[in-house]
């Protein structure tokens, strides 16, 4: 159970808040306001469960500390909707699904210790108010962060955030995950899982190791991205920072961040921005897709299976065990296709006796297509998508030049937390806040396309090459 102190830290956060916002410019208050919850707050266990709202944790507290001090302190009106109709539908879809979720299950699921509940009016009331408050970071990195300085920001908080968490990662990869019971007064997880490789996994205040792991990756490919645009002069410090950042990645002893970071790596040091944005395009379509793909067994999982029993026979295994839960679970949503199960882990396979869960859901897709149907995953899916597919199609329009480091790296960055969202569910309000500064973005360069400006001819021109001769 938590302590005091956990509920005391986030009743405190909006004043924390506060302080942020009248500190900082406005693009970096906007990324600690919703970074440093992520990352110092209890765990989203310990969370106020008040009737007919969201419950309000580490979460929903940061997102709407951030949308009062912007409105309060900060003065500024903030446009809802991205342009177009594509996004703002998917918006709207996005935060009323669950009525039509909770229409369509009147009726409670039969177990004999005691039925799982209906869906009432009551339930999509507190959906939609959450699916609201979930918006709010996309909202404001689309007004604050969507510019190649707004992403240069993104980026160097990330930095930041990595190097001061080095240190608590450090400690508990030494001592075990224990910050979280020694000042809030209770463990996130199942301690076994944090074990691996005859080492711990450090967690310090997220729900798992592998949060943890892919924060570290976060900064690590984001100092990688600073280390390449230094000057000569600097360029030691900050390979320091990137070899330290990847250190701390490796302790933390998850295999997938790992790979994304073997994969990554190249391509920031290596290849060109433009290049950079349609490999990020090319993930979005995978991740959109693999649902419908999965439904018709169309993804090699034996071929897949065969490459992790090469690398590691546990590795295999656990992947092993998540594909069998989620070919279950898939199948279980299969029977409400459109609006899905709702809450209440009626999505899940459980025991008609005692209603004991049988069922594991670890991918972040199989979570929303159970609970929430087609409906509801091309809607939250296709919003976190949308920008790196457009920025795809502009990558094909625009000149290479055109296309800042700043924008290309946090695209890149961004693509792999979608595929890590097939086997994790990792989706964070850091990941809406990256949609949501990528979505500005490219509304900038779709306006330069259409407008373009003497600054954005200048840069799209190349210098004219002169021959030695």
């Amino acid at each position: 159970m938590p302590n005091p102190v956990a509920y005391l830290m986030l009743l405190a956060w909006p004043v924390i808040a506060v302080a942020i916002y009248r500190k900082l410019p406005p693009t970096q208050a906007t990324v600690w306001a919703i970074l440093g919850a992520y990352m110092v707050l209890p765990p989203a266990q310990a969370t106020f469960d008040l009737p007919a709202v969201p419950d309000l944790n580490k979460f929903t507290i940061a997102s709407l500390a951030a949308l009062g001090c912007t409105i309060w302190i900060l003065k500024q009106k903030v446009a809802v909707f991205p342009n177009g109709l594509v996004a703002p539908l998917l918006m709207l879809l996005f935060v009323i699904s669950p009525f039509f979720t909770a229409a369509t299950n009147p009726a409670p699921i039969p177990i004999l210790a005691g039925d799982v509940p209906a869906l009432r009016l009551y339930d999509s009331v507190a959906y939609v108010s959450s699916q609201a408050i979930t918006l709010i970071p996309f909202v404001l990195a689309r007004r604050f962060l969507g510019s190649e300085e707004g992403l240069r920001v993104l980026v160097m908080a990330l930095v930041a955030a990595g190097l001061a968490y080095s240190v608590p990662m450090l400690l508990e990869a030494r001592l075990s995950p224990q910050l979280n019971v020694w000042i809030y007064g209770f463990f996130a997880h199942d301690f076994g899982q944090t074990m691996r490789g005859g080492g711990f996994r450090p967690m310090v205040f997220m729900p798992h190791g592998l949060w943890v792991a892919f924060f570290a990756l976060m900064a690590a490919m984001s100092a990688l991205v600073v280390l390449r645009q230094a000057p000569a002069a600097r360029r030691h410090v900050w390979l320091g920072v990137w070899l330290w950042l990847m250190l701390m990645l490796v302790i933390c002893r998850s295999l997938g961040p790992i790979a994304y970071a073997a994969f990554l790596t190249p391509l920031i040091v290596l290849a060109p921005r433009r290049i950079q944005i349609l490999v990020a395009a090319a993930a979005a379509a995978v991740v959109i897709t693999y649902p419908a793909l999965r439904g018709a067994h169309k993804v090699p999982l034996d071929d897949i299976l065969d490459i992790a029993r090469n690398i590691s026979l546990e590795r295999a295994a656990s992947l092993e065990y998540r594909i069998a839960n989620e070919e279950v679970l898939l199948a279980r949503a299969q029977e409400k296709p459109w609006f899905g199960w709702g809450g209440y882990g009626r999505a899940l396979i459980l025991d008609p006796i005692t209603g004991r869960i049988l069922s594991v859901p670890d991918g972040g897709w199989v979570i929303v297509l159970g609970n929430y149907g087609w409906l509801g995953y091309v809607a939250q899916f296709g919003l976190l998508v949308l920008p790196l597919l457009r920025l795809g199609r502009e990558a094909l329009r625009f000149r290479p030049m055109t296309i800042g480091p700043w924008g290309a790296a946090v695209a890149l960055i961004y693509s792999a937390n979608l595929i890590d969202l097939l086997p994790n569910n990792t989706l964070i309000p850091f990941t809406w806040l990256m949609a949501g500064a990528l979505t500005g973005w490219v509304e900038q360069l779709v306006a330069e396309r259409r407008n373009p400006t003497p600054a954005s001819l200048a840069v799209a021109t190349p210098p004219r090459r002169r021959s030695i001769l």
